[in-house]
């Protein structure tokens, strides 16, 4: 492990008494009629509430319009707060919470550890960002200095990667680990670290608060378009005991990528401020650069490559393989809902 790579830290007085009680005593199992024959209302149907927890990035936000407009049908989400990255990860493997937008990278780490968890589905795609302070436009003007990024996250790969493809290791610069996109955001508009690999809308908003900012990367040069960076991620007893409650979330996650993509706009209304610590200006513009991808199938392989990464980092110790995916209930979603899967822009091929 590179030395360079620093860890952190009722009123009704004309009503018959005994009528009344006599309808009473049959309220609760249905409405007694003039004929004595009684209607009994449908029950009302059950809600499954997971605890859930999710990033700061906009990679989340087909989870966060799922909870705030309510399309996932009986199904609730509820929120745990997280201070910093490393516990949305940390939550989830110790079996805390049932479901959880994460980073592929924190999955493999947590699945490496013997986590009962499986990746169902995938949230959003792109928007890994390395940005640079002015001046600093290549891979080779960043040995020697700082690079802000996150502990086995889709945000160390990147520039891990990126250095790799120069020549490069994160031997060659000095690798600083931070707790939040929020706080690495800041760190690098005052100055204190020469380069960052941050998600939008951060990355975002850093180049628009950093005249000269520069950005090196954003991911696409490297890996492709539509390349993955979170994922629907549920514990296996979760899939076992309330599966058609999960398919419900995947849908419903569907409904809200649809929503995005047809109006981008308010969904980022709905969410700024409350979940992204942007401008409505920046996350509007950081939108299109990562939007929503629910089946994310064709990453299948780009996923598993990068676990070699975490592997030669020392983050694991051996590269999984397909068994940590579980296409099945996203197969079925499609399957159940074609006409919402067809209006869906971004899919796997």
């Amino acid at each position: 492990m590179s030395k360079n790579r620093v860890f952190p830290p009722l009123n009704g007085s004309n009503i018959n008494r005994r009528l009344f009680l006599k309808h009473s005593a049959l309220a609760a199992g249905g409405l007694a009629l003039g004929n004595g024959l009684i209607f009994r209302p449908a029950l009302a149907a059950e809600i499954t509430t997971f605890k859930a927890t999710h990033g700061p990035g906009l990679c989340n936000c087909p989870f966060f319009l799922v909870k705030e407009r309510g399309l996932a049908k009986n199904v609730s989400l509820d929120f745990v707060t997280t201070p910093t990255n490393a516990d949305i990860a940390a939550l989830f493997g110790a079996g805390l919470v049932d479901v959880s937008v994460v980073p592929y990278t924190n999955f493999i780490t947590l699945y490496a550890r013997g986590a009962p968890i499986k990746i169902v589905a995938g949230s959003g795609v792109q928007g890994c960002v390395i940005v640079s302070q002015k001046g600093i436009d290549s891979a080779e003007k960043l040995r020697g200095k700082t690079l802000g990024t996150f502990q086995a996250d889709t945000l160390e790969m990147l520039p891990y990667d990126y250095l790799k493809t120069a020549g490069m290791s994160f031997a060659d610069v000095k690798v600083r680990y931070f707790g939040s996109s929020p706080e690495l955001a800041q760190a690098f508009i005052n100055g204190n670290v020469d380069a960052m690999c941050n998600i939008e809308p951060y990355a975002t908003q850093a180049l628009q608060a950093c005249a000269g900012a520069v950005r090196l990367s954003d991911g696409v040069d490297i890996y492709g378009k539509n390349y993955s960076d979170c994922v629907l991620a549920v514990r296996t007893s979760v899939l076992a005991d309330k599966r058609d409650a999960v398919k419900a979330l995947i849908k419903g996650m569907m409904i809200a990528q649809q929503q995005e993509e047809t109006d981008p706009a308010a969904a980022v209304k709905e969410t700024v401020g409350k979940y992204f610590k942007t401008s409505y200006a920046a996350t509007l513009d950081a939108a299109a650069k990562q939007p929503a991808m629910i089946d994310q199938r064709q990453n299948q392989n780009f996923i598993l490559q990068r676990a070699q990464n975490l592997k030669d980092l020392r983050y694991i110790q051996e590269v999984p393989n397909a068994d940590i995916f579980d296409w099945s209930l996203l197969n079925e979603v499609i399957q159940e809902n074609s006409d919402l899967y067809a209006s869906l822009k971004l899919k796997s091929v």
